[in-house]
């Protein structure tokens, strides 16, 4: 069995709102947007799995970014369109759903799973 969560984490809110980001807010890009331009962020997705021994394997990922300061883009959902991660100066939902699948939290934390689990 497998779960997941992620969120998006700004520093100006103590690192908050985390898995949280889906029900943090009624306009959330809007609240993350209020806290600057510029600052600091991350997305942040852990994954556990359980296997039928009952061991458990638990893998993080993150995309280490700021916040843009405007919505810009069209791809992708949630806080990407306010999301610029290190080393870019488009938002992920600039930068679309292919970068995304290669780049985001949740890839990065599904690889660390994979290596975990083949290590095991």
């Amino acid at each position: 069995m497998i779960g997941e969560d992620a969120g998006i984490e700004v520093e100006a809110l103590g690192w908050g709102p985390g898995p949280r980001s889906a029900r943090w807010s009624d306009h959330p890009l809007e609240g993350v947007l209020a806290t600057g331009p510029g600052g600091r962020a991350r997305y942040r997705c852990t994954i556990v799995g359980i296997g039928p021994d009952g061991r458990e394997v638990v893998a993080d990922g993150t995309l280490a970014g700021s916040v843009a300061d405007d919505a810009r883009g069209d791809e992708g959902f949630g806080y990407d369109p306010v999301f610029v991660p290190d080393g870019e100066v488009r938002t992920v939902a600039e930068l679309g759903d292919e970068w995304k699948s290669r780049n985001s939290a949740r890839a990065r934390a599904a690889a660390a799973l994979r290596e975990a689990l083949a290590q095991a």
